[in-house]
C-alpha cells in the first residue's frame, strides 16, 4: 500500500487515539503505519528536503487539522488526546474525515481563513484542486523542486552555448566553491588548456595539497561511453593518481557508469544535470532573489522553569 495522504490519515488517527487513550505523537505514527501496513521502506521515505519522514509529516498535519477543528487536543507536549467533540464525531460513524468534513466547525473555518490570508494551504472542495492531498511542506518542497529543475535546464543550455575558455573557468569556479583546488588562483593555474572544448588538469584536494585529483571536463552532446572513461583511467594511472573527476555537459552510458565501479581508482562521473545542480547548490552563476524560512515551535523553550 502506498503512503496515505494526510486526509486519509485523519479518521484512522482519531479512532486510534480514542481507542488507546492519550498517545505520544511518535506512537501515533507507528500505529498509523501499522494500520496502513506500510513497509519499512515506506516508513522511512523522506520528504524532498530529506529532513523528515513523509508519514511523520502527514500524521503531523492530520493531527494539527483535527486539533484546529476541536476533535483532538494536546494536553502536554508530544501527547495527543481525543476531545468530547471527537468522541461525538466517532459516534456518528463517519465514512471519512477530511478538510471538507472539518469545515463544519467554526474553529476550523477561522483557522483556514487566517491561513488563507497569508498563504495557500491545501484546500478540499467538492472537486479537490491539484495538490489537495499534499501537506503544506510537500506543496512547498514540490514547487521548489520544480523550480530547481527549470533552473537546471536553463543553466545546462547556457553551459552548452558558452565558449571553451568560459567553460574552463566555470569548472574551476565550481570545483573551488565545493572546497577543492585551494584558492581560485591556485586552481586556475593547475588546470591546463586542452583545446578540445574541454579541460584537463590536476587540482589539490585540499589547501595543503596533501592529495591531488585528476580532472577532465568535456562539452559533449552525446553520452560519454566506456572507452573514454577507460582512457581517463589510463591517464590516472600514468600520473599515479588515485582520484579523478570526469565532467561532461551530457551524460554517461550505463557501461561507463558500471566500469568505474569495478576499478581500483576512484573516479566520480558528473553529468551535465549534476554539474548544473552543483552550480545551484554552491551558488555559482546564480543569484538569490528571495529566501523563505520554514519554522516550527521549539517545544523545549516552553518547558516550565526554562528562561527563569
Amino acid at each position: 500500500m502506498a503512503i496515505p495522504d494526510y486526509q486519509s490519515v485523519m479518521l484512522p488517527l482519531l479512532k486510534i487515539v480514542a481507542e488507546k487513550g492519550p498517545l505520544r505523537a511518535s506512537d501515533a505514527v507507528t500505529h498509523i503505519s501499522d494500520h496502513f501496513k506500510l513497509t519499512d521502506e515506506e516508513r522511512t521515505t523522506l520528504l524532498p528536503s530529506g529532513k523528515q519522514e513523509i508519514i511523520v509529516n502527514r500524521v503531523g498535519w492530520a493531527k494539527t487539522y483535527m486539533v484546529k477543528a476541536g476533535l483532538l487536543t494536546t494536553p502536554q507536549r508530544g501527547v495527543i488526546s481525543v476531545t468530547d467533540r471527537g468522541t461525538k464525531v466517532l459516534a456518528e460513524n463517519p465514512s471519512t474525515i477530511n478538510v471538507q468534513f472539518l469545515s463544519q466547525f467554526a474553529e476550523f473555518q477561522a483557522f483556514r481563513k487566517a491561513n488563507h490570508d497569508k498563504s495557500s494551504e491545501p484546500q478540499v472542495a467538492k472537486s479537490p484542486p491539484l495538490g489537495a492531498d499534499q501537506t503544506p511542506e510537500e506543496l512547498f518542497e514540490g514547487s521548489y523542486q520544480e523550480l530547481n529543475e527549470e533552473w537546471i535546464d536553463e543553466l545546462l543550455n547556457k553551459i552548452k552555448s558558452c565558449s571553451p575558455s568560459f567553460f574552463e573557468r566555470l569548472v574551476v569556479d565550481v570545483i573551488v566553491a565545493m572546497g577543492y583546488g585551494g584558492s581560485r588562483a591556485e586552481a586556475g593555474k593547475a588546470v591546463g588548456k586542452s583545446g578540445d572544448e574541454g579541460i584537463d588538469g590536476i587540482i589539490n584536494e585540499d589547501r595543503l595539497g596533501l592529495d591531488v585529483i585528476y580532472l577532465q571536463a568535456k562539452r559533449w552532446d552525446g553520452n560519454v561511453s566506456r572507452p573514454e572513461i577507460q582512457k581517463f583511467a589510463g591517464a590516472l594511472q600514468g600520473k599515479r593518481a588515485k582520484k579523478g573527476i570526469f565532467i561532461t555537459t551530457s551524460d554517461f552510458t550505463s557501461e561507463a557508469k558500471e566500469f568505474v565501479k569495478n576499478i581500483d581508482a576512484k573516479i566520480v562521473l558528473i553529468s551535465g544535470r549534476q554539474f548544473a545542480d552543483l552550480m545551484l547548490e554552491h551558488r555559482v552563476g546564480v543569484t538569490i532573489t528571495a529566501t523563505y524560512e520554514l519554522k516550527k515551535i521549539d517545544s523545549d523553550f516552553f518547558e516550565e522553569g526554562l528562561g527563569e
